[in-house]
């Protein structure tokens, strides 16, 4: 899914990058994919259910950065390779070639953010999608909720809860979805889900 470029503070923490060219870059977060990533991949993954970054953190992403700028804008995240996958290949089949003409980095931030925020607000005129309709986190839950547990996309989220459920010596800490005919909890500590 496309998103309002938003700065990055830290690009490699926690992340793997796959893919990457002038100007954009395509990772994966340690524990997802390939492997699950060892020990720092149960870690990473057990961090992101108790501080809560799952519900926010798709597991790919794409950023841009200019060649001479220290500063990295996420401009796409994807919870599935193929998703994220069809946003790659659109950026390298549309916008390389037009980056490399323009003269000065300013311009091409400035052009970068304005055809993700075009490509935004076509998706969603299209869809008939209000600008308020739900939060990005939201929206990510529910995308991890449908995920995780197999639902249809016409099953709709009504809520989630951060919470622990108490099974034998210690609590597993996750998270719990309340969708319209649905109530499921999901966690992930150390490798157990």
């Amino acid at each position: 899914m496309w998103v309002i470029p938003e700065d990055v503070l830290l690009a490699g923490a926690l992340w793997i990058t796959e893919r990457a060219n002038p100007y954009f870059i395509l990772q994966r977060r340690k524990g997802h994919g390939d492997g699950g990533g060892g020990l720092a991949g149960l870690l990473v993954g057990t961090l992101d259910v108790v501080l809560d970054s799952s519900a926010r953190m798709a597991p790919y992403r794409i950023l841009y950065q200019t060649p001479d700028s220290l500063v990295y804008w996420i401009i796409a995240h994807g919870t599935s390779r193929k998703e994220i996958t069809e946003h790659w290949e659109w950026l390298e089949h549309n916008l390389l070639q037009t980056l490399s003409i323009f003269e000065n980095e300013n311009d091409i931030t400035t052009f970068v953010k304005g055809k993700v925020q075009g490509i935004i607000a076509e998706f969603n005129k299209n869809h008939d999608v209000k600008e308020d309709d739900d939060t990005d986190k939201f929206k990510e839950a529910s995308s991890k909720f449908w995920k995780l547990f197999g639902m249809p996309e016409e099953e709709k989220l009504v809520n989630y809860y951060s919470c622990s459920y108490w099974k034998g010596k210690v609590p597993r800490q996750g998270w719990l979805y309340l969708s319209i005919n649905h109530l499921c909890f999901y966690s992930y500590l150390l490798g157990k889900e």
